[in-house]
């Protein structure tokens, strides 16, 4: 367990833009409901040309920091350890301190694959076979890590397609290939014959739905768009027209929230307590803000 300071304990997230996070909601409530009296967390703008000074400045008060984009590849540069989940995502959404410095984690990935598994996608299963994975950035990468990272024994059967504007980054297709799955590229709304899309884009990214396929009884389809904040967006709206199963960007944001409690705590997060708070300031189906709480 991790040893805290005297006094004061501070968190927060960082990001540009950062006014719209969540994060406040979440682990405000999980101090409160840990007894963590003294344990702060706040949100602040930072860019990244900026984060370098604004983490060097920091002083030994703090204990974690919670990284919204553009910062999640400039933070796993900037620690001095780093789990294996960040190493190979190449991308770090936590920073803990330790000795000497933080430890960057990427809990992204624990997010993504506990909402699949709210509405029964199992990712040990055959019965994922191929993946659309919308994007290729530091999120589309923790999408790749949570399908390998499912795949058990399958993975050589499991294919990953990265749907991408222009050209899809390297380091995303070198993560993918190295743990072993299939890998295709191909332009926005071209759409395979998916068992699973995991949509890592802005809503106005512009997807073509004309040949997204059509779930059926026989063949059960899953969409998560990470996205929340401003109702459904366009390919959920079609994908639930066309029979899709919709995992919520809103559960993704909850558990890679639970793991980051417990990383920067030591203690397991209480994951009702954080549920609870959360569902009360959005909607739970499509994460749409219902009161300015947390601000």
């Amino acid at each position: 367990m991790l040893t805290i300071p005297p006094g004061q304990t501070r968190c927060a997230v960082w990001g540009s833009p950062v006014a719209h996070s969540l994060s406040p909601v979440l682990h405000r409530a999980a101090h409160a409901a840990l007894g963590l009296t003294t344990w702060s967390y706040d949100r602040r703008e930072v860019d990244a040309e900026g984060f370098a000074a604004a983490l060097e400045a920091l002083d030994e008060s703090w204990r974690g920091l919670s990284l919204t984009m553009p910062l999640k590849e400039v933070a796993l540069r900037a620690a001095v350890e780093a789990t294996e989940t960040a190493r190979a995502t190449g991308a770090a959404n936590t920073l803990v301190r330790v000795e000497g410095g933080w430890l960057a984690d990427n809990t992204d990935v624990h997010g993504i694959a506990s909402a699949l598994e709210i509405v029964g996608c199992d990712l040990t299963s055959d019965a994922v076979s191929e993946v659309v994975v919308v994007g290729s950035g530091a999120t589309a990468r923790s999408a790749v890590a949570a399908v390998a990272g499912g795949a058990g024994a399958s993975v050589a059967s499991r294919k990953v397609t990265l749907m991408v504007r222009d050209e899809a980054r390297p380091e995303t297709l070198a993560q993918a290939r190295a743990a072993g799955l299939a890998v295709d590229v191909v332009p926005l709304g071209e759409w395979p014959d998916a068992d699973l899309v995991i949509s890592t884009v802005p809503a106005a990214a512009g997807l073509s739905l004309d040949t997204l396929p059509t779930a059926d009884p026989e063949h059960t389809r899953v969409l998560l768009d990470v996205v929340y904040g401003e109702g459904p967006t366009p390919l959920q709206r079609g994908g639930q027209h066309r029979g899709w199963t919709l995992a919520r960007g809103v559960d993704m944001l909850l558990h890679q929230a639970t793991r980051q409690v417990t990383l920067m705590t030591g203690r397991p997060a209480p994951l009702a307590a954080m549920s609870e708070a959360l569902y009360a300031v959005v909607d739970p189906v499509w994460g749409v803000r219902t009161s300015a709480g947390g601000r």
